[in-house]
């Protein structure tokens, strides 16, 4: 069977307010001819098909389009739930989707059996699949489990590795001979991450270790890390990556999908996905920042998106209002500013340094807090004075909407 591997969707994703609709229908549009020029038989989606857990009605009507799409190219999908996804969302409707062919498991079921699929149905199956969405802490650590941090992290090493090892005997003794491929969505030790992946499972300090995977899988498809890259453990094991870019951290990304041909065994053919968007990082101080701009130049389907970071020695609010004017005033066909910030090399001191390391900040007053902060600003007296009045405007607002 041929079976492609990929994740981590997160349809509705919203990158700096600029929503990426028309990149994921680009996506969907490369993906179907590829389906149809490689012969796919399956597509598995480990995790994340939403950005959100409640996405917005545009969001759902996209993803029911693209199943709509893939169902009309024969092409069977199973689809697993992410940390991003609700699983009683994704759940709902599984009895209509199941009877076109498609399977969706947006949470762990009771019942460990109804995460193993086999392919392409129950007699005779040429592969078998043990879907396990992303699982939560009640899903695999008991209430009595782990008193301090690391039994904790222990406990949820150990629950995981238990429902991968659980899932693997139950495709062995119901499908014996039959090659048996996890899908799974996780942070596994050692992997590199971006700036876009929510943290996981403890703040990822749970991570799972590659060798905890069962053995008896021949190949394991994973979602969560949004760079594709393999795991280094025994059996085949690898993040397909996201098929978008999903922050600026991904901007230099080699973005693809891996198409598994199980004639010749379980080692993936990795296939790069086209880019259909620029994502341009630019910094410098104020005046290479406007030559940069001026010398931008667009190739791309999609309108280039730019992040810039003015970087300049001396704080200076001057600087700041040239920085917003730059940025309203800019206007480039098929190129949107859509983040900037400013960078200065003596910048306010963070509060614990204000304070210094003893002090504890939360036996001082707010407005004692402001006052020392604006000490370290460079803003005239005048400036000083009226910034505090309008904090005792905002304070007094504030007790009267409480």
């Amino acid at each position: 069977m041929k079976i492609l591997h990929t994740a981590d969707w997160h349809i509705g994703k919203r990158l700096h307010k600029h929503y990426l609709y028309e990149d994921f229908n680009l996506f969907i549009q490369w993906l179907c001819k590829l389906v149809i020029d490689e012969k796919i038989e399956v597509i598995l989606v480990s995790g994340d098909v939403f950005d959100l857990a409640n996405p917005s009605a545009e969001a759902r009507k996209q993803y029911y389009q693209t199943l709509v799409t893939l169902k009309n190219l024969n092409c069977r999908l199973i689809i697993t739930g992410g940390n991003h996804d609700s699983p009683s969302m994704l759940d709902a409707p599984k009895e209509l989707l199941s009877a076109l062919q498609m399977d969706v498991i947006g949470g762990l079921p009771k019942n460990m059996e109804d995460c193993i699929i086999p392919l392409p149905h129950n007699e005779n199956p040429k592969v078998v699949i043990a879907a396990l969405p992303y699982l939560r802490d009640a899903d695999v650590r008991l209430a009595n489990e782990g008193n301090t941090y690391e039994e904790r992290l222990a406990a949820i090493r150990k629950g995981i590795q238990a429902k991968f090892d659980e899932t693997a005997e139950i495709c062995k003794n119901k499908y014996p001979k039959v090659p048996a491929l996890a899908m799974g969505h996780l942070y596994a030790a050692g992997v590199s991450t971006s700036e876009s992946e929510r943290d996981i499972q403890i703040g990822n300090q749970a991570a799972f270790k590659a060798e905890q995977f069962n053995s008896y899988f021949s190949y394991v498809a994973l979602g969560h890390i949004h760079q594709p890259q393999r795991i280094n453990t025994q059996i085949p094991t690898f993040y397909s990556g996201s098929p978008l870019m999903l922050s600026f951290s991904e901007r230099k990304d080699e973005k693809r999908v891996l198409l598994l041909d199980t004639k010749n065994g379980f080692e993936p053919k990795s296939i790069p996905i086209p880019s259909f968007r620029k994502l341009l990082k630019l910094k410098g101080n104020l005046a290479e920042l406007k030559l940069k701009l001026t010398d931008l130049k667009v190739e791309e389907n999609l309108a280039t998106l730019v992040e810039i970071e003015m970087q300049e020695e001396h704080y200076s609010t001057q600087k700041l209002a040239d920085l917003d004017e730059l940025v309203s005033n800019f206007n480039q066909e098929n190129v949107e500013i859509i983040k900037h910030r400013a960078h200065f090399k003596n910048q306010q001191l963070q509060s614990s340094e204000v304070f210094g390391a003893q002090q504890n900040l939360a036996d001082l007053k707010p407005k004692e807090v402001f006052e020392s902060l604006l000490k370290n600003e460079a803003f005239s007296e005048e400036e000083k004075q009226e910034l505090l009045h309008t904090f005792d405007e905002l304070k007094e607002m504030q007790h009267t909407s409480d």
